[in-house]
């Protein structure tokens, strides 16, 4: 059942796993903490196949975020008892903290450079303060 949209970051609890539909279709999922001190645990479904690569750069304690529908569902653990968990149909995963090679003389052209005659540590003057 689709409960609503969600958007969570979080770190990798367990690696991701791919297996395939009767149908060969591929589905990757894998769990994610969203929790800050405490575990706060959901299952993550890729289903897309844009998304193979990016689950592929996926191991544990990676952090990503999450785009998705957030759902529940019934399973049945080892004693046979159901219980519900949340899982994430994800539409998009990022990954969060990767290092870029992105250096400042990049942006020399949107660098706006003023002289120190035009700069001066008066914003208004008191003649022009409305009250």
């Amino acid at each position: 059942m689709t409960v609503a949209k969600a958007v969570v970051t979080g770190t990798v609890f367990r690696n991701p796993e791919k297996r395939f539909t009767s149908n060969n279709v591929p589905v990757s999922a894998f769990v994610l903490n969203i929790g800050d001190k405490d575990e706060l645990l959901v299952r993550i479904l890729a289903k897309k196949t844009s998304l193979d690569e990016v689950v592929s750069a996926i191991s544990k304690g990676t952090r990503v975020l999450v785009e998705g529908r957030l759902q529940t569902n019934n399973v049945k653990n080892e004693s046979g008892t159901e219980r519900k968990i949340f899982e994430i149909d994800a539409n998009v995963i990022e990954l969060m903290g990767t290092t870029s090679s992105v250096s400042a003389s990049d942006f020399s052209d949107d660098i706006v450079k003023f002289s120190d005659e035009e700069m001066t540590d008066e914003l208004i003057g008191e003649d022009e303060i409305p009250f």
